[in-house]
């Protein structure tokens, strides 16, 4: 496998730092900002939590399920919670798959082909390596399955083992259809702003009930949560953000005081602008 050049390692990791400050400098309803913390998290968490894993994730050479161990290690040694679980699980293989370039011609679709041809390596080790990272996170709810859980030792791998899940997990269900709900999106982008980091929130949040929500409130719950963000995200495309600013800073409040955290939204939103700032080459 050819190392990945200095030039396209710096640009991905200066894409995901810049993917995770995007997901705390925006107001995203129950998520953590800068302008309004909770779940007991603070924006800063998230900040040294971006910084910390990325040392792992970026990790030249490093096997997908070793990259996602060493930030999650990382990540509880500064912030003391599971701040980015999701990001890491997402991120881990499409930074993996960058190694295969010896340039940074890197285009959407040969680093799809590069995931894809990642995803069909993930062996049992991976798999191992990726079931301790999420019993140190400890997430609420997941793994809660009899076939193949978090809570025993795996017997396949970590393509498998996602795949197994991804019904009822929309990050598992990326290592089932080669990252596509990720790709897709990130080939519309047309700036990695605020308003895109936004707009795609509402895109996933819209798009299908949140995991996280469904695993600590039920599916009800997060239907609910889905049908508010369609209305939400009708109003972002035909007014713009500064109409539905206030609007959606009072769902934020409203979501946060009822403990309701779209956690599962965030995080494909930050792989998906980790994606496009590498691919277009675009930083905010």
């Amino acid at each position: 496998m050819t190392p990945i050049t200095d030039s396209l390692s710096s640009r991905a990791l200066a894409a995901f730092l810049n993917a995770c400050r995007l997901d705390v400098a925006t107001v995203k309803p129950g998520n953590v900002s800068f302008a309004s913390e909770g779940h007991g998290m603070t924006a800063a968490q998230f900040i040294a939590s971006a910084d910390a894993a990325a040392i792992g994730l970026f990790e030249t050479g490093a096997p997908v399920g070793e990259r996602m161990l060493n930030a999650v290690r990382r990540t509880r040694e500064v912030a003391g919670c599971n701040t980015n679980l999701g990001i890491v699980l997402l991120v881990a293989p499409l930074a993996a798959a960058l190694d295969e370039f010896a340039n940074a011609d890197v285009t959407l679709d040969t680093w799809r082909d590069a995931t894809e041809n990642m995803l069909a390596r993930l062996g049992i080790d991976d798999a191992r390596e990726a079931y301790r990272a999420i019993a140190l996170a400890n997430p609420g709810g997941l793994g809660d399955t009899s076939e193949q859980s978090v809570r025993d030792a795996p017997t396949v791998g970590l393509r498998t083992a996602m795949t197994l899940a991804a019904q009822r997990d929309s990050i598992a269900r990326q290592y089932a259809n080669g990252f596509a709900d990720v790709f897709e999106p990130a080939r519309r982008l047309h700036a990695i702003d605020e308003t895109s980091t936004l707009a795609l929130f509402l895109h996933f949040l819209s798009g299908w009930p949140d995991s996280h929500i469904v695993r600590k409130h039920g599916l009800p719950m997060a239907q609910s949560v889905t049908d508010d963000a369609r209305h939400w995200q009708d109003a972002l495309h035909r007014n713009g953000p500064g109409s539905v600013a206030a609007g959606l800073a009072a769902w934020d409040g409203e979501l946060k005081a009822r403990g309701i955290n779209p956690g599962t939204s965030a995080d494909l939103t930050v792989a998906t602008l980790f994606v496009g700032g590498v691919a277009h080459g675009r930083m905010s």
